[in-house]
C-alpha cells in the first residue's frame, strides 16, 4: 500500500506521516529532505539557487547530509523552496522517490507532489493542510525549541512565500491531487490529526 501525504510546510503532514508509517508498518520518507540536502548542497558549494545549473550540481549531495540538523532550519526550507523549482533538480529526485514509493509491501511519502507526480497510483492520498497563521506559530515554538532566534513575522511572511512559490511553480506545483482527502490541522492536537489521517486512509482502504 502507498500513502501519499501532500501539504504545505508546517501543516503537520511529516507528523502525520511518521504516525502513518508506524501504524501500517510501512517505511517512510519524508521527499522534503531531499530538496533541503539540495538547497543545503547548493549554498555549500557557493552556487545560487536560483540557477537551475548550480542546483542541479547540488544534487550530488552525500548522504550523511540528510543527517544534518541544520537541514530543518528556515533558511534552508527557503533554500529548497528555490531549488524545488527547476524541472531538472525536479527530475534528478523522481527517480529516487519513485524507487521508495514502489518498493515491495509499499510506503508512505510525504512532499508536494506526491500523489500527483511521484505516486499518482496511491491507494491512499491526503492533503494536509493549515492556515498561515497556525504553521507560523508551530515552527516559531520548534525554532523556540533549538534556541534559533526568528521572529514569528518573519516565519509567517516566508511561508506565505514559499506557498506562492509551490503554488505558482509551473513544473509539479502543490496541488490537492483528485480524489484525495483534505484534512485541516489548524485547530487540531496532534493525536486528533493523526486519528483523522488513519481514518481516511482506512475509508480509502474499505474502497
Amino acid at each position: 500500500m502507498i500513502i501519499a501525504v501532500d501539504g504545505p510546510t508546517a501543516s503537520g503532514k511529516g507528523t502525520i506521516a511518521k504516525a502513518l508509517a508506524a501504524h501500517y508498518s510501512l517505511p517512510h520518507l519524508d521527499t522534503g529532505l531531499l530538496y533541503r540536502a539540495v538547497g543545503r548542497q547548493c549554498a555549500k558549494n557557493g552556487g545560487n539557487p536560483d540557477s537551475a545549473e548550480d542546483a542541479l550540481a547540488a544534487c550530488a549531495f552525500p548522504d550523511d547530509l540528510l543527517a544534518d540538523p541544520e537541514l530543518r532550519s528556515e533558511v534552508t526550507g527557503g533554500l529548497a523552496s528555490r531549488v524545488s523549482i527547476h524541472p531538472p533538480v525536479r527530475q534528478a529526485l523522481y527517480e529516487r522517490q519513485r524507487s521508495f514509493a514502489t518498493q515491495p509491501g509499499g510506503a508512505v511519502l510525504d512532499g508536494r507532489d506526491i500523489a500527483s507526480v511521484i505516486a499518482p497510483e496511491a491507494e491512499a492520498k491526503l492533503f494536509v493542510t493549515a492556515s498561515v497563521e497556525a504553521r507560523a506559530q508551530r515552527r516559531f515554538l520548534e525554532m523556540q525549541e533549538q534556541n534559533r532566534d526568528v521572529a514569528l513575522e518573519e516565519i509567517a511572511a516566508d511561508l506565505a512565500a514559499r506557498d506562492e512559490r509551490d503554488r505558482g511553480r509551473k513544473d509539479a506545483p502543490l496541488v490537492i491531487a483528485e480524489g484525495a482527502v483534505e484534512i485541516d490541522t489548524s485547530d487540531l492536537r496532534r493525536e486528533e490529526a493523526i486519528a483523522a489521517a488513519i481514518a481516511a486512509v482506512e475509508a480509502f482502504r474499505a474502497g
